[in-house]
């Protein structure tokens, strides 16, 4: 199924305002099998960004992080997630975890249109960026015990 999102699109926001939204991208089952960007994710960036607070990753995951004394217990550890999950469920789990699961906690990182609850300064705007996603995914895909 293609999400009905021409890049650069704009999307009607409450209050008036309007949004972009990111590139396009087709959700088969449940993986976004097409990489978001035309570079391959970087393993490296991505653990950087895993393991900064402000992507959030750790405020809830656990992971092969032992430099991290605080690491979250509210959802599934990192670890082993390149054995569990395929590239393209992990890109869905990050863009939009709602897919999934409609009562999950995760925010959606990438995705802008059609969501609720979500705080002024993020309102139409993506969490991480495109390369920034493809970086996590490609760390998390590394990650196979």
């Amino acid at each position: 199924m293609s999400v009905p999102i021409l890049a650069g699109a704009l999307l009607a926001l409450p209050g008036g305002g309007a949004a972009q939204e990111p590139g396009s991208y087709s959700v088969v089952g449940d993986a976004i099998p097409e990489p978001l960007t035309n570079a391959r994710g970087d393993a490296a960036r991505g653990r950087a960004l895993v393991v900064e607070r402000s992507s959030t990753c750790i405020l809830c995951h656990s992971g092969p992080f032992p430099e991290q004394k605080f690491q979250g217990d509210l959802a599934p550890s990192l670890a082993g997630s390149g054995s569990r999950w395929s590239e393209g469920q992990l890109r869905l789990r990050l863009v939009d975890a709602s897919r999934l699961n409609a009562a999950t906690i995760m925010p959606s990182y990438y995705r802008v249109g059609g969501l609720n609850r979500v705080g002024t300064l993020w309102r139409g705007k993506p969490i991480l960026s495109a390369e920034q996603i493809e970086d996590i995914v490609a760390y998390l895909v590394s990650l196979r015990e």
